[in-house]
């Protein structure tokens, strides 16, 4: 006597990555639809801000930050 619909194992694969599938799907709407705004917020600031930025953090030293400042002013 055989038990179920005779797909065993790979049936409940195949279940799994349709509902892997679906919850991505989901997922990835609601990034696009929310347009990722959870994704800091550099979009409002201009390359100068964030050039001042980094130097305050000593991330970069004067030597670069002026350089990189001349190069934006151009």
């Amino acid at each position: 006597m055989m038990w179920g619909s005779g797909y065993g194992m790979v049936g409940g694969l195949m279940m799994l990555l349709f509902w892997g599938v679906v919850i991505l799907l989901v997922v990835l709407a609601v990034k696009w639809f929310t347009g990722n705004q959870a994704g800091g917020n550099r979009e409002g600031r201009d390359a100068i801000d964030i050039l001042r930025e980094r130097f305050a953090t000593g991330e970069i030293d004067e030597e670069e930050f002026e350089s990189r400042k001349k190069a934006l002013e151009r």
